[in-house]
């Protein structure tokens, strides 16, 4: 599913309009990312848990010229599921 196809479900799930139903899951997908880049978690209870995970530090190889480089510390989004999501997609 792509985003296009999500706004027309939202749509016809809400009887709005495409337009209406897109500023909708714009706002939803803006409010996550503002919260992750504060630091919060966002949890949507019954779908998962939005956070921000820290990655350490590590060296790898470079597979074109075999030398050790070093990957610097960053931090990464995740998703993790939650139990009635997990349950749905099982059915």
């Amino acid at each position: 599913m792509k985003k296009a196809d999500l706004v027309q479900a939202v749509a016809q799930k809400t009887g709005k309009s495409k337009k209406d139903a897109g500023i909708f899951v714009d706002a939803v997908f803006e409010s996550i990312k503002d919260a992750l880049v504060a630091g919060d978690k966002v949890t949507l209870t019954g779908f998962g848990v939005f956070e921000v995970r820290e990655r350490a530090a590590k060296q790898c190889m470079n597979p074109r010229t075999h030398e050790m480089q070093t990957v610097e510390a960053c931090k990464a989004p995740a998703f993790k599921a939650g139990k009635n999501l997990k349950e749905a997609v099982n059915k």
